[in-house]
């Protein structure tokens, strides 16, 4: 596993405190497991997302992980309607180790609130919540 330090949190992003990613992109949230998570989880050998066109609140399940390790659930860092998914995951789910931030994005979700976004810790927040873990 890596060192907190050499975990990748790229500063663009906003972070929730259950180890998923949010970009916004044109009024849309692009929504992922960092870095942290899936060196935490190991091999990805499959993965579980929700159907395009579900209304999630925030903190709800939206996607479950498999590893060789264990089974996890994803909570969604903020409440929408899913937009898109990435259906190359059902695949090939170990994209979301070798590209958590890239290729292995989750789904696209239109907030039903801006704010939320913005209330999700920054980069530097989140490393210091899991140097405090």
């Amino acid at each position: 596993m890596k060192k907190i330090e050499d975990v990748q949190l790229p500063a663009e992003l906003r972070y929730s405190a259950d180890h998923e990613w949010a970009r916004m992109e044109d009024g849309i949230a692009r929504v992922g497991l960092t870095d942290y998570a899936q060196d935490q989880l190991g091999d990805v050998v499959y993965v579980e997302l929700p159907a395009v066109g579900a209304r999630l609140a925030k903190g709800a399940v939206f996607a479950t992980v498999e590893s060789v390790k264990s089974v996890s659930e994803c909570f969604l860092p903020i409440a929408g309607e899913i937009v898109e998914i990435n259906t190359p995951l059902a695949d090939d789910p170990s994209i979301l180790n070798q590209s958590p931030y890239g290729q292995g994005w989750m789904v696209r979700i239109k907030p039903d609130d801006l704010a939320e976004v913005e209330s999700l810790m920054t980069a530097e927040g989140y490393r210091a919540t899991l140097k405090g873990a």
